[in-house]
C-alpha cells in the first residue's frame, strides 16, 4: 500500500484474488498504458542494468499529466509533463528501493514495456514451498477509486458481496452477505437477493463452466463494475429452490458498514453470555463502529467473544491494533509490541519511506483515526474464537498473531486464511497507486511466518500455521449471526469445552485449502476488490 500522506493519502481496502485478472481489470489506471512514449528532457531516462537513480528524479513526470486540486487531500497534483519510461523509470528506482523482495526481480528495460505491464514485472518470480507464488499481492488502483473507497468507505458496486466456493468448472460462486438494506441501491433491493443465492450466469454468460477469457471477463465486469450506472444481469437460484431467476442489478455508490453486526448470544452448552462482532473492513469508518460494539459487550457482561473475520481482508494496521487491545485490556498489553515491521535488508534499523527509525506498532489504547485522541474500552478477555475465511487476510490476520504474541489464547473456527503477514505504503504516482510489498510484520514473539495462512488444528491436509480450533464450512443455509450457523455454532461448542473432540466430525463440506492449481485458475476470476486484502500503515 504512499505511506499515507499525513495519512490521508494513502489509504485502505481489502483486496481479492491476486493478478491476472486484476491486471486485466485495474492494470492500466492512470500512468501511461499502450506503447513507451519518448523519454522525456526533463530527467534521464536511459537504462544502465544494475544502475538505480533515486526515485525522486522521475516521481510526478507523467504521460497524462492530472490538472488541478485533489479532492481528498486540498492539495494542487504534483504532476509535471513527462512520459511513460519516466513513469516506469520511477517504478524501476522505487521498487528497487521499497519492495521487500527487491533483489528476486529481474531488471528489465524500462522503454520496452507500457507502464501497468512494467509494473507486473516488478516483483519476485519465486515460490512458497508448496509452489504458489511469493508475492500474489500486487497490484494498483486509480488514486481517484482508491482515496474514494479508503478514507469514505465508498465503492462502486451492488451492495453485495460474492464468495468463490468452488473456482474451477464446475465453479461454484454464492452470495455471502449484503450491506444493511439503508445502504442497498434499490434494484438490489428489488432483486430480493439473500445470503446463500448461487450465481448461474452473469449477462448470459455461464458462471460454472466458462473456462475461455473471453467469458471470464464478461464476468469480471460484471461482479466489478468500473463505474456508477452500469447495469449487469445475474442469473441465481435461491437457497432450497430448483429453479432459477434473473435480475438486472445497477452500481452505484455504495457506502461500506465495516461492522456489520454487534449482539450477544447465549452458549447453549454452559449458559455464557458470549459477545459476537462480525467485523468485514477495517477502513477508517470502522473505529467508532468498533467502540461502539465493544462498549455495548461491554455493559452486556460478555464473558467471551466471537470475532467473525470470515470476509475480513484487512486495513489499517491501527485498527486491528485497537481492537486487539479492546479484546485484551490493558494488562496483558502493557508495553508489548502488536507488530513490528521488517523491511528489506537495506533497512535493518530505518523505516525507508518516513525515513524514521523502525518503531513497533503497539497496542493502542486510543483512538488513532479520529481527529482527537479518546481512550479505548476493553473486555479483558485472556482467550477469543475467531471465525475466519479464505477472505481472512493481512491486517485480520495480525489481529491473531498480535493477540497470540502476547498470550491471549485464540481459537480459530472455520478455513486456512490467505496468508499475508506483509504490507505496503501506497504510493501515488500520476493518478495511479501503486501497492507493493515493502515488510513483513511479527509479532511480540518474533512470529511472522504464516505466509501459506492459519489454518484450525483438524485441517486436512494441514496448510500453514496450526492454531487450535476447527475445520468448519461457511454455513450459507443459515444467516450471518444466527447461533445455529456452522461456524457460530462449533465456535460456541469450543468455548464451552475446547477440545478437539468437540469439533463437527468430519468437517463435512469443508474445502480442501487451495492447490497450487487452483489459486491460479482462481487468479483468473475477479469476485473481491484487491482493496480488501492489505495492511496498511499510517505515516
Amino acid at each position: 500500500m504512499s505511506r499515507l500522506a499525513s495519512w490521508r493519502s494513502a489509504r485502505m481496502a481489502r483486496w481479492g484474488l491476486p493478478l491476472a485478472a486484476l491486471a486485466a481489470l485495474y492494470g492500466c489506471g492512470a500512468g501511461g498504458g499502450g506503447s513507451p512514449a519518448a523519454p522525456s528532457s526533463t530527467a534521464a531516462s536511459s537504462w544502465t542494468p544494475g544502475i538505480f537513480q533515486p526515485a525522486s528524479n522521475f516521481a510526478a513526470l507523467c504521460a497524462n499529466p492530472r490538472a488541478g486540486t485533489d479532492p481528498y487531500t486540498h492539495q494542487a497534483y504534483p504532476d509535471r509533463p513527462g512520459s511513460a519510461v519516466d513513469e516506469n523509470n520511477w517504478l524501476r528506482s522505487w521498487t528497487h528501493q521499497l519492495y521487500f523482495w527487491y533483489d528476486e526481480v529481474q531488471d528489465l528495460n524500462p522503454a520496452l514495456y507500457s507502464t501497468s505491464q512494467y509494473f507486473q514485472l516488478m516483483k519476485t518470480t519465486q515460490t512458497t514451498s508448496s509452489g504458489a507464488p511469493k508475492d500474489r499481492f500486487h497490484f494498483t488502483y486509480p488514486t481517484s477509486v482508491w482515496e474514494s473507497l479508503s478514507q469514505a468507505g465508498v465503492q462502486v458496486g451492488y451492495g453485495v458481496q460474492w464468495e468463490i466456493i468452488q473456482g474451477s468448472p464446475p465453479r461454484s460462486i454464492k452470495l455471502a452477505y449484503l450491506q444493511p438494506a439503508a445502504d442497498l441501491p434499490a434494484d438490489t433491493i428489488a432483486a430480493n437477493l439473500v445470503r446463500g443465492d448461487t450465481l448461474l450466469a452473469v449477462d448470459g454468460v455461464d458462471v460454472v463452466n466458462a473456462a475461455d477469457q473471453t467469458s471470464l471477463n464478461t464476468i469480471n465486469a460484471a461482479l466489478a463494475p468500473s463505474a456508477a450506472g452500469e447495469t449487469h444481469t445475474f442469473t441465481v437460484e435461491d437457497p432450497g429452490s430448483t429453479t432459477s431467476r434473473t435480475v438486472t442489478l445497477q452500481a452505484e455508490n455504495v457506502t461500506e458498514i465495516p461492522v456489520l453486526m454487534e449482539k450477544t448470544l447465549t452458549n447453549p452448552a454452559n449458559g455464557g453470555t458470549v459477545g459476537y462482532i462480525l467485523y468485514d473492513d477495517q477502513v477508517e469508518t470502522a473505529e467508532p463502529e468498533l467502540i461502539s460494539a465493544i462498549n455495548d459487550l461491554k455493559a452486556k457482561g460478555v464473558t467471551d467473544l466471537i470475532l467473525d473475520l470470515r470476509y475480513d481482508g484487512g486495513g489499517y494496521l491501527a485498527l486491528a491494533s485497537e481492537l486487539s487491545y479492546m479484546i485484551a485490556g490493558p494488562n496483558q498489553t502493557a508495553g508489548e509490541t502488536f507488530e513490528v515491521q521488517q523491511f528489506n535488508n537495506q533497512y535493518p534499523t530505518t523505516d525507508p519511506v518516513t525515513g524514521q527509525p523502525i518503531t513497533p506498532t503497539p497496542f493502542y489504547s486510543t483512538t488513532q483515526l479520529s481527529s482527537t485522541s479518546q481512550p479505548l474500552p476493553t473486555l479483558n478477555l485472556t482467550r477469543v474464537a475467531v471465525i475466519t475465511g479464505q477472505d481472512t487476510c493481512s491486517a485480520s490476520e495480525s489481529i491473531i498473531n498480535g493477540l497470540e504474541g502476547v498470550g491471549v489464547t485464540v481459537y480459530q473456527i472455520g478455513s486456512t486464511t490467505c496468508g499475508k503477514p506483509y504490507g505496503f505504503y501506497p504510493q501515488d504516482n500520476c493518478g495511479t497507486t501503486y501497492f507493493s510489498i515493502e515488510f513483513q510484520g511479527v509479532n511480540a514473539k518474533g512470529f511472522g511466518g504464516y505466509g501459506e495462512g492459519f489454518s484450525p488444528a483438524n485441517t486436512n491436509p494441514m496448510v500453514g500455521v496450526s492454531v487450535p480450533g476447527c475445520s468448519v464450512a461457511d454455513d450459507f443455509s443459515h444467516a450471518l449471526g444466527d447461533p445455529s450457523e456452522g461456524r457460530i455454532a462449533a465456535a460456541l461448542a469450543y468455548l464451552a469445552n475446547p477440545q478437539p473432540s468437540t469439533c463437527p466430525s468430519p468437517p463435512t463440506g469443508v474445502a480442501a485449502p487451495r492447490t497450487l492449481s487452483e489459486r491460479q485458475l482462481l487468479d483468473r476470476i475477479f469476485v473481491r476488490s484487491p482493496l480488501t486484502q492489505m495492511r496498511i500503515l499510517r505515516r
